[in-house]
């Protein structure tokens, strides 16, 4: 708790009051306390063993079923009650400042989900009723997006009180993770459904534990393949970077700053994913150029330029068969094209030269300036946004300069470190970098 900021303690603090003083004035005399005990197992089961999704450091805890299940089955009182079981769930037994705040959001989201569950009639409509699902399904839904708009709220607040996310990424996140607290909430109606209206009582929960734990399997799978995908891509810019001792971490920095754009400019969340794979794998045609070529000092001839020039095409002959990639392609082809139609490898001009290719152009020209090369010490940020500037209208699209600089201005650039050369610390490398605007390639 001390390591927190004092206003995410304060907030912390307020939240666990707030869902203690529900709980204490809350009435529990026609609360069922078995049906309490029986979902409060299925809740800690499930809590145990939350699913990862592909938004980085996020899960999706299984238990809000049980929770949405007790806002049908025990109404406010009970759904509070039930959320304190989060307190001595498994996977946050090293963490109690944690596991006390969530306990504390988890009661208030059912608390809170069972008071519009009410408003809405779902509570007026008997166990008995012959039309029961009909009458029930729109004050649950209502309901559900209740618990999951007062859950993400809540951790959202804390996450920014301790500077952990900033705003607009928790925005992006919180989008993403709904749909799957959206998707696991269901399985609460489907949990009251059998156990009210078909008769089979807590066998419910024992029924819902093998299609819940079937879809976190499958939630499972996603991430296991975007990290398999993450690993290629790795491999793939490891292998390219070896070749040019000087360019090492350029890939990855390249994406961060394609991303960056993107974002600035509101691509999609899945746009900006594959112009992520976009920006690692740019470079991925050197692979087909002669290492001679690429490290040669002094000016190439024309052979040799060629030879250059076509690694973009190389690129996309080496990544076209991977199928995740789908618009990264047409980045990784043209990022060298220019606005005026001066690039390669295809000379294509201003809006023929696809989107995904001049948002990358932007980002890998800006890195290479910002990086130190054999032939000179890195560039300040101040010129290379000044040559970024310069730039555009001609080799740059204005609109994705004019995105880079805002991006920049908000969230900074972490620039390169000192590069270590293997071996006895001399390696043959290149004069002149084909990425870098100030030092074009000389040919003879």
């Amino acid at each position: 708790m001390t390591e927190l900021p004092l206003a995410a303690r304060a907030y912390v603090c307020g939240v666990v009051a707030l869902a203690a003083g529900l709980i204490a004035t809350a009435s529990y005399e026609s609360l069922n306390w078995t049906t309490l005990v029986v979902l409060a197992v299925l809740f800690l089961i499930c809590d145990s063993a939350p699913a990862r999704l592909t938004v980085p450091r996020a899960r999706v805890s299984l238990s809000f079923a049980a929770s949405l299940a007790s806002v049908v089955l025990l109404g406010p009182a009970g759904a509070a009650l039930l959320g304190v079981s989060a307190i001595v769930t498994g996977q946050r037994l090293s963490a109690p400042v944690k596991r006390v705040f969530n306990g504390a959001q988890f009661a208030l989201c059912g608390y809170f989900a069972g008071v519009v569950f009410a408003l809405l009639g779902g509570a007026g409509v008997g166990l008995g009723h012959t039309d029961w699902v009909e009458h029930v399904i729109g004050p649950f839904l209502g309901a559900l997006v209740t618990f999951v708009f007062v859950n993400l709220a809540l951790t959202a607040g804390v996450l920014l009180l301790s500077r952990q996310a900033a705003p607009r990424e928790l925005v992006r996140e919180s989008g993403q993770l709904a749909f799957g607290c959206l998707g696991y909430g269901m399985f609460g109606l489907l949990i009251a459904g059998l156990w009210s209206r078909v008769g089979i009582g807590p066998f419910a929960a024992v029924l819902v534990l093998m299609p819940l734990f079937v879809a976190r399997w499958a939630f499972e799978q996603t991430r296991a393949q975007q990290e398999a995908h993450a690993a290629t891509l790795a491999a793939l810019c490891q292998a390219v970077e070896t070749k040019d001792y000087y360019t090492r971490g350029h890939s990855e920095r390249v994406s961060r700053g394609s991303v960056m754009i993107a974002r600035e400019i509101g691509m999609r969340p899945d746009r900006v994913e594959a112009i992520r794979y976009a920006g690692m794998l740019h470079d991925v045609g050197k692979l087909g150029v002669p290492t001679k070529v690429l490290r040669k000092s002094g000016s190439l001839t024309e052979e040799e330029f060629a030879a250059i020039q076509l690694h973009p095409m190389r690129g996309l002959e080496i990544v076209r068969d991977i199928g995740f990639l789908d618009e990264a392609l047409a980045g990784i082809m043209h990022h060298h094209e220019k606005i005026n139609g001066r690039g390669y490898p295809m000379g294509l001009a201003g809006d023929e030269i696809p989107e995904f290719a001049r948002v990358i152009s932007v980002a890998d020209a800006f890195d290479s300036m910002t990086s130190a090369r054999s032939y000179r010490a890195a560039r300040s940020v101040e010129e290379a946004v000044e040559e970024l500037r310069r730039c555009s209208g001609s080799d740059f699209d204005p609109q994705m300069v004019a995105a880079f600089l805002r991006a920049l201005d908000a969230h900074g650039w972490e620039l390169p470190g000192p590069v270590s050369v293997p071996g006895n610390g001399v390696a043959e490398v290149a004069q002149r970098d084909h990425d870098d605007p100030t030092a074009p390639i000389e040919v003879r």
